[in-house]
């Protein structure tokens, strides 16, 4: 029996998936616009060690992986959220550079609203 026999929806999760991100990508924007935001991985390590990111985001595309493998344990470590988004191309657009970023933190949110992301 396959997936979509047992009542299993790709189609359902991609979709949701894609919104999710299109969402974290919203929260990049309106926090660098309106808040502050770090980029790079140097940064964003630097602010989850002191503790004043509320959000990091990572692209998934980075190579090598172990630029960024260590930042969700930091933030595990510190509380602070973590996300991983499919593009750093993306990223870097969505915080207002014209470069690839392969990671972002929030530092203030601004008029981007965190309480609704999980």
């Amino acid at each position: 029996m396959n997936a979509s026999a047992r009542g299993f929806n790709y189609s359902r999760l991609e979709i949701n998936t894609q919104n999710k991100m299109a969402s974290i990508y919203d929260i990049v924007e309106k926090a660098a616009k309106t808040g502050k935001v770090d980029k790079g991985v140097n940064e964003v390590t630097k602010a989850v060690e002191r503790g004043i990111a509320k959000l990091v985001i990572v692209a998934s595309d980075i190579d090598p992986k172990e630029l960024t493998q260590h930042l969700p344990i930091l933030c595990k470590e510190k509380g602070i959220k973590f996300v991983e988004v499919d593009s750093r191309e993306k990223l870097g657009i969505s915080v207002g550079i014209n470069r690839p970023s392969a990671a972002v933190a929030v530092i203030e949110e601004g008029e981007a609203k965190l309480d609704s992301f999980e």
